[in-house]
């Protein structure tokens, strides 16, 4: 059967659902911790002792595992060529930031994904909310979902790493996958996660930097904290791509704009298929934070040498004027490309990353 990108595991979408390929689908989660065929519903409980305590094998022994403190689990590893379809998690919110997820394609040694748990799911700022988007699903109550298509060709790796000071007991995941046939143009899933608070006289976050090589940009996730009352989102979202150094070749009109919004969203939040407002929090006593994300799926940003995307964080004064603001970002950064990538910047501490 010809095997090309129409009819493959990386095709996306209801178009695809007819067209058969040469490929096995598998699944990873703790139930079939390594994805194996009739690997699954294995665990024996002690008899009398848990919820299948009276039920023997085959019923729900081991659901979800525990993270011990300080400790670095390995959730999935899979021998390729293949392709990541569909990973779900759930776990305490203590875990969102204190949690980092890491993806690792065709043995490499430095992560194409360091993300934190919460963020990589849209779920910043250790809250929970709930998204109804294209390649990022969370349920309730925090049922997180991504079905960005994960391709490899010799191996895959995702671990997590719990930097909490305690365990963390209940983490549920799946993995699920096709082991299939990879065409030679198709890239590798890129994702990163940084934090700043913007300097007043050049308030611009760097959402990505330091990428090189050939690839295509596919989303923005944010994780916005004001630090000084009324209108935040004048702010413009800027791609340098292929050399641009002082003037980005793509300049948008300001944040709710970028997500797709108008008017300062009217103060309403919403959620949809490639862009979204879902969370406007303001609790008495706390300054107000924003989740916004942007899913470049229809349009994807493409570059060929080098990519750098910012964000300003832009007001208003009373009198009418512009007002550079001195606000807290955190931003995950989603892109393809082919390897070898650049080493990402250093992860913040677990310190420098909490925000309840």
């Amino acid at each position: 059967m010809p095997h090309d990108d129409w009819a493959s595991g990386l095709a996306f979408g209801l178009s695809r659902t007819p067209f058969l390929i040469d490929g096995k689908t598998r699944s990873i989660c703790a139930e079939n911790p390594n994805g194996a065929k009739g690997g699954g519903a294995r665990e024996v409980p002690e008899r009398g002792v848990g919820a299948a305590g009276d039920l023997g094998a085959g019923w729900k022994v081991r659901p979800c595992i525990d993270l011990p403190a300080g400790s670095t689990t390995t959730l999935a590893a899979i021998d390729g060529p293949g392709v990541i379809q569909h990973i779900w998690i759930t776990a305490t919110p203590k875990s969102y930031r204190e949690c980092v997820l890491r993806m690792y394609w065709d043995g490499e040694d430095t992560p194409s994904v360091e993300v934190p748990l919460g963020d990589f799911f849209c779920n910043g700022h250790a809250r929970r909310t709930n998204i109804v988007s294209l390649p990022i699903n969370v349920n309730p109550s925090g049922g997180f979902n991504s079905y960005w298509p994960m391709p490899f060709r010799k191996s895959a790796k995702i671990t997590i790493e719990n930097q909490r000071w305690e365990p963390i007991g209940g983490f549920f995941y799946q993995v699920n996958y096709c082991l299939t046939e990879i065409p030679e143009c198709a890239a590798y899933f890129h994702a990163q996660w940084r934090r700043s608070v913007t300097p007043r006289e050049a308030p611009d976050h760097v959402i990505l930097d330091g990428v090189r090589g050939k690839g295509q940009y596919v989303g923005t996730y944010l994780a916005w904290t004001q630090l000084a009352d009324g209108w935040w989102g004048e702010g413009e979202v800027k791609f340098f791509i292929d050399g641009d150094r002082e003037f980005p070749t793509i300049c948008g009109t300001g944040t709710e704009d970028y997500v797709g919004g108008a008017w300062c969203f009217d103060g309403q939040t919403y959620t949809a298929p490639f862009l979204g407002y879902p969370m406007y929090e303001r609790e008495p006593g706390a300054v107000p934070k924003h989740g916004l994300y942007r899913w470049h799926i229809m349009d994807p940003i493409r570059f060929d040498e080098d990519l750098r995307v910012t964000i300003q964080a832009l007001g208003w004064w009373p009198n009418g004027k512009y007002q550079p603001l001195a606000d807290d970002i955190a931003s995950v950064a989603y892109w393809y490309q082919m390897p070898p990538h650049a080493p990402f910047p250093a992860l913040p501490s677990v310190q420098e990353r909490f925000s309840r």
